[in-house]
């Protein structure tokens, strides 16, 4: 083991390199500088190097004051000069693993990054990998891009693997309070590793491999999958016999034992439930083993943006004897979840782009995301500005439908002004309605 090396992290004089800098790789470097560890963060968005060296955050959550406060203690200073890496002591890799079109693992983010680090490389390193995938990514495929290097895992670097859990918007749970999960495949790598978190996680569980690790991130996503998948399945049954599945629901979480309550929504979105599923199956295959069940929740999932337009073309017609492709509608709400800016994954951008198909016009509001930003999926979205949301304007819109229920957004007035709102996320309950409400 590097001896230097660990006595360097334990001292916290260890200085981090964070390649990634988005929604995980960002509050990850502000939770070191936060126990005064020196960060070096990389990116090759320009932009976001340009930001961060402006003081200027780009995510809510974060905000740009952290971020001079990172910088004002000379703790934290972003790049795109790769091979700065030569000068760190730790690389922690926080790049996307995203779904190739054909609903398969695309790894090109994490061994592009791997190539990149194998040039700068120097003994004594420990890699560390956060990014959601399948087992034997870390232990087979980084590492044997690593070794490209000329040196061995192992003996001259260390690798390990450790899930991030973020839960962007959460204000329970920071980085540094969610317990951190680290595997390795030797002991020196393990403990390199699990001395470097506990130098600013609060609870680090350690378990015996990397594999092990990379299967419990796939776990934890793939059982809000398939719970996902439930509810919205049960939505659909209960819908088609009057019943409403929130009461159902609500109703039943008041049981104190052997019932956990998950809610149905216009499909999954963020960067992991919708994906991680995606890669324990494509591994199974190896092993000659059939994924139904997970693989089933998928489908369901992947159908609710699809049962949402369904809804509202059923809806125009039977409220306003209008057709689906003559109407102009608002999706209010484009990030994934309520109250942050995160757009990966989103399923308003599939609802958008099956209206835009039907001949709809489509708006949206969200009072978190000013427009469209550039995503693989959909490009031809790209820059597409959100609308104000008034009386005046809400007005004008054949149907409202709500996609993502933010806490900011005043449901009052939609309730008072729209002629129609589909509510995908019982947002409207309770609320006085001049106009037609249908849950979907």
């Amino acid at each position: 083991m590097s001896t230097t090396n660990l006595e360097k992290i334990r001292s916290k004089r260890a200085v981090i390199g964070i390649i990634g800098l988005g929604y995980v790789g960002l509050p990850l470097a502000k939770s070191f500088t936060n126990k005064n560890i020196q960060v070096v963060g990389f990116d090759i968005d320009e932009a976001k190097i340009t930001s961060l060296g402006k003081g200027e955050s780009y995510i809510k959550h974060i905000s740009s004051d952290a971020i001079k406060e990172m910088k004002g203690n000379n703790l934290f200073r972003a790049t795109s000069e790769f091979s700065q890496l030569s000068q760190v002591d730790v690389i922690i890799i926080c790049v996307p693993t995203p779904l190739s079109k054909f609903r398969e693992p695309d790894l090109s983010p994490v061994l592009d990054t791997a190539n990149t680090i194998s040039k700068y490389i120097k003994k004594g390193q420990l890699i560390i990998l956060e990014s959601s995938t399948y087992p034997g990514t870390t232990d087979e495929e980084l590492a044997a891009v690593l070794e490209l290097s000329g040196l061995q895992k192992g003996v001259d670097f260390f690798v390990a693997y450790s899930p991030e859990r973020e839960d962007p918007g959460n204000k329970a749970f920071s980085t540094a309070s969610i317990p951190k999960i680290v595997g390795a495949d030797s002991e020196e790598s393990r403990e390199l590793a699990v001395a470097l978190y506990e130098s600013v996680i609060s609870e680090v569980v350690a378990v015996s491999s990397t594999r092990t690790a990379e299967a419990v991130k796939l776990t934890e996503n793939i059982f809000r999958s398939v719970n996902i998948a439930l509810v919205n399945e049960l939505k659909i049954i209960f819908d088609a016999m009057g019943i409403d599945v929130w009461e159902v629901i609500d109703a039943a979480a008041t049981k104190p034992f052997g019932y956990m309550p998950f809610y149905p929504g216009p499909g999954l979105g963020g960067h992991c439930i919708p994906i991680d599923p995606f890669y324990l199956t494509f591994k199974a295959r190896e092993f000659g083993i059939s994924t139904k069940f997970i693989e089933l929740a998928g489908e369901i999932n992947t159908f609710m943006p699809t049962y949402v337009v369904d809804k509202i073309n059923v809806a125009l017609n039977n409220t306003a004897g209008k057709a689906i492709s003559v109407s102009k509608i608002l999706l209010l709400g484009l990030s994934y979840k309520k109250d942050i800016d995160d757009t990966r994954e989103t399923p308003t951008l599939v609802i958008m782009k099956q209206l835009i198909s039907l001949g709809s016009e489509v708006d949206f509001h969200d009072p978190f995301v000013a427009k469209i930003g550039a995503m693989r999926d959909h490009p031809e979205l790209q820059g597409k500005r959100g609308v104000a949301l008034d009386a005046e304007s809400l007005k004008d819109y054949d149907a409202v439908v709500v996609c993502t229920d933010h806490s900011t957004v005043d449901y009052g007035l939609i309730g008072e002004h729209a002629k129609l709102v589909i509510d995908t996320r019982n947002a409207m309950t309770g609320l006085v309605m001049t106009g037609h409400l249908v849950k979907a």
